[in-house]
């Protein structure tokens, strides 16, 4: 089933809503599926057009404070896993954003219902070259980073 929605375009049903776009990350356009939460009645809650449409407004602010909690979770996990001792070539040293940028690919966007998380939620999916099992996410709120972990936290 296909709808065309006035803010989020043309979606289609799979057990929730999502299309294929392009978006423009750090200078470099991108491929990517955004999913929106909702019912096969393709009615979507207004928290949602705000959280996504607000997301949108502000992508070029959002994208640099994006970054740098990912380059901090990056550099605590692994130094969690030892790995800045102990040498290991899927844990780089990553020191800066440039070379951040290197090891990750923005795969998706994801507007969750709006009373899950509260605020203008949106998750964020990366693939990395470190886990490429379980990927990598952001979750934001009012367009802040609050959590980053495995892909999961931002599906």
């Amino acid at each position: 089933m296909k709808i065309n929605d006035e803010v989020f375009g043309e979606l289609e049903f799979d057990y929730s809503w999502s299309k294929v776009s392009k978006i423009n990350f750090y200078n470099e356009e991108v491929e990517i599926v955004v999913i929106i939460e909702g019912d096969e009645d393709g009615e979507f809650e207004k928290e949602q057009y705000d959280a996504y449409e607000s997301l949108i407004d502000n992508w070029i602010n959002i994208q640099k404070t994006l970054l740098i909690p990912i380059l901090d979770y990056y550099q605590k996990k692994r130094e969690e896993l030892g790995f800045d001792i102990e040498l290991n070539e899927n844990y780089p040293e990553i020191i800066s954003i440039e070379e951040l940028l290197n090891h990750i690919k923005l795969v998706g966007i994801k507007v969750p219902y709006g009373e899950l998380y509260g605020g203008r939620s949106i998750g964020i999916s990366f693939d990395c070259t470190w886990d490429p099992e379980n990927g990598l996410g952001a979750r934001l709120s009012d367009e802040k980073v609050i959590e980053v972990g495995y892909q999961d936290i931002a599906i």
